[in-house]
């Protein structure tokens, strides 16, 4: 890195104070751009419906975009209980399994728009606090559910990110597949 950027980046952090999160040295930083930028993406895409817009189909068929927006907002939640569970240095499985739970998803489509919405927001921001809280050592760190499948914390961003691009086009609110970055693997 070149004398001025790391100067840049150190008079930032000084402006930003000690309260400031960011990112370990050795986080996978790609995936987290694609992630980060997925959520941009699926926000302004989310932002631009109106609330009665949000019963109509998705492309998934099946799902309404409300149920779709459920997903995303619990699959974050998801991610930032196990990242918190590794992070915090639990032991034993993680205590449920490492899926969606469909009681709360059913729950989550039954919300009023504002609620759902804010399910969104607010799931996404904790997901991107656990992950800042991450040290340069947890990031190996990997979570087994109670069915036994292993979840590696430097593999939740790229999860994601591949999660929230497809969603944000599935949302069929103007979403493109042309703009999902093209480096970002489309499965594993």
């Amino acid at each position: 890195m070149s004398t001025a950027l790391n100067e840049a980046r150190a008079a930032l952090r000084a402006r930003q104070g000690l309260g400031a999160r960011y990112d370990a040295p050795g986080a996978p930083s790609r995936e987290l751009d694609w992630a980060r930028r997925g959520t941009a993406y699926f926000a302004r895409l989310l932002n631009n419906l109106p609330d009665e817009a949000l019963d109509a189909p998705s492309r998934i068929l099946g799902f309404s975009r409300r149920r779709l927006i459920a997903s995303v907002g619990y699959q974050a939640r998801l991610l930032s209980e196990i990242v918190a569970w590794a992070r915090t240095g639990q032991t034993g499985p993680f205590p449920k399994q490492a899926a969606i739970s469909p009681d709360d998803l059913e729950f989550g489509v039954t919300q009023p728009s504002r609620a759902l919405r804010y399910l969104f927001e607010h799931s996404a921001i904790h997901l991107n606090v656990e992950w800042r809280d991450l040290s340069e050592g947890d990031w190996d760190l990997s979570v087994t559910d109670l069915m036994g499948k292993t979840i590696k914390l430097r593999d939740t961003p790229l999860q994601r990110a591949r999660t929230i691009w497809q969603h944000a086009v599935d949302l069929d609110a103007g979403g493109r597949m042309s703009d999902i970055p093209q480096a970002m693997p489309r499965s594993s």
